[in-house]
């Protein structure tokens, strides 16, 4: 084991998988931590496991949140409909209240417990649906927190909260997840895959998905229902 520990946060898609391959390759010791917080489908929580082991995770976490009970989104709100068409100028309905700060928030949590003081996000503000908390301010913003709210932080032991495909297009991360020998096909990007994390293809995530791929001149490799 080497002396440089991360948190990557891994949701089962192509953004955290293209995370994880990155963060191996500088020679981090990876821990990754997917969240079933009461979304649609499981399908991309067995993606996570199967995209942790094959690129390499020391330690793989599935922690349980309840974010069903809130409700407020078409990603756990079933009587929702996720929408077929990317929306124009307002934040979709795909959008899950408070999430990624309640990841950060455990995933913060097993760092310190662990001395890792790299945590990765793969959230983007270029190819991306409009969400808030994947913005760049977000992540400056739950560091600046990660370091007055732990004790490692206030012993002078600093957490950095990292997001390497912040500003790159979705073509450039498939391209660079390609580079890195990321196998695609066990990745599961859509917002209603079914059991066997086939994709529908209709949906926004589907249509960045798709559309990464044509632009990066790289063969899709998504399995479609």
């Amino acid at each position: 084991m080497s002396n440089k520990r991360a948190v990557v946060l891994l949701s089962g898609g192509l953004d955290s998988a293209t995370v994880l391959a990155s963060v191996r390759a500088q020679g981090f010791d990876c821990y990754t931590m997917s969240f079933d917080y009461g979304q649609r489908h499981r399908s991309e929580l067995d993606a996570s496991r199967r995209i942790s082991k094959a690129l390499g995770a020391l330690e793989h976490k599935v922690i349980g949140i309840d974010l069903d009970g809130i409700g407020g989104s078409a990603l756990t709100d079933s009587t929702l409909a996720v929408p077929q068409a990317a929306t124009q100028g307002e934040i979709p309905v795909t959008y899950v209240p408070a999430r990624n700060t309640v990841f950060l928030s455990l995933a913060l949590g097993w760092a310190e417990v662990l001395q890792a003081y790299d945590i990765f996000i793969g959230v983007n503000d270029v190819d991306y649906s409009g969400y808030p908390d994947c913005r760049m301010a977000f992540i400056q913003a739950f560091e600046r927190v990660a370091n007055l709210a732990t004790r490692e932080g206030v012993e002078g032991r600093t957490f950095r909260i990292q997001a390497p495909l912040q500003s790159m297009s979705k073509a450039d991360i498939i391209r660079l997840g390609t580079q890195l020998e990321v196998d695609y096909a066990l990745t599961v990007s859509c917002y209603q895959a079914d059991l066997e994390g086939r994709a529908c293809g209709n949906c926004e995530s589907c249509q960045l998905r798709k559309q990464g791929f044509i632009n990066a001149g790289i063969n899709d490799v998504t399995r479609y229902f």
